[in-house]
């Protein structure tokens, strides 16, 4: 469903906890991390959209969630060309976007990104409400920026701080893999021994070499997936 300039309606999502900070998911298969996002389907409004894409991909219901904003008006990126098929080539140009600001009721357990059979993230994390913008997919980031901006001042208090951004130069979630050595940890969701503040190094699939999750995150692995064969595509 396009509108007649060529751009999909679609929905995006920046959860927040109790500490303010915002759920910041690794996409599938790939080294780039996002936040969830999703098309609004035929018959919905970007509010229904939002809850569905809530649940596919993170596996929550409205009632973990309370909505504390929203953006005012559509946010918009195109897609460069070879981002998209052959045959939409011409008449689809991108996404335009409501951008939804959630605060999380419930509990850190209540997230689960195989709530479908078609996962979208692999990991995720709690980060500092102004992401790292390295590690998005490039064509993304203005609408990143704008979306953050407009909503930053519905964000609760706690410790947060408008003018905090960070210089987008974070240790580890870079858009670049870390070549190391092949000495590393796989570390899955309650892993023993794992500390907190440790960075985990995870294999790149068909890239023989490790990248690097940051401290604190959830790896949850495609079971589809062999760490020895080449990543899948996944959606924009």
């Amino acid at each position: 469903m396009l509108d007649r300039d060529g751009f999909r309606p679609n929905v995006g999502i920046i959860l927040l906890n109790q500490k303010s900070q915002v759920f910041w998911g690794k996409r599938i298969r790939t080294h780039s991390w996002q936040f969830p996002q999703g098309g609004i389907d035929r018959g919905e409004n970007p509010e229904q959209a939002m809850f569905r894409e809530l649940h596919e991909e993170v596996g929550l219901f409205p009632q973990h969630v309370h909505v504390l904003a929203r953006t005012r008006d559509w946010l918009r990126y195109e897609v460069p060309d070879r981002f998209i098929r052959r045959d939409a080539r011409g008449h689809y140009k991108g996404q335009k976007q409501i951008w939804f600001l959630l605060q999380l009721v419930g509990h850190d357990w209540d997230l689960n990104l195989r709530a479908t059979d078609h996962p979208e993230f692999d990991a995720w994390r709690w980060n500092d409400y102004w992401v790292p913008l390295d590690v998005v997919v490039e064509f993304k980031r203005g609408v990143y920026e704008m979306a953050l901006t407009e909503l930053s001042r519905f964000v609760p208090r706690c410790d947060f701080r408008f003018d905090s951004r960070p210089d987008h130069r974070n240790r580890y979630l870079r858009a670049g893999l870390h070549q190391r050595d092949q000495m590393g940890s796989y570390a899955g969701e309650g892993s023993p021994g794992l500390a907190n503040d440790a960075a985990v190094r995870l294999p790149a699939p068909g890239l023989g070499f490790l990248f690097e999750l940051p401290p604190g995150a959830t790896f949850e692995p495609d079971p589809q997936t062999s760490f020895g064969t080449d990543p899948g595509t996944t959606k924009t």
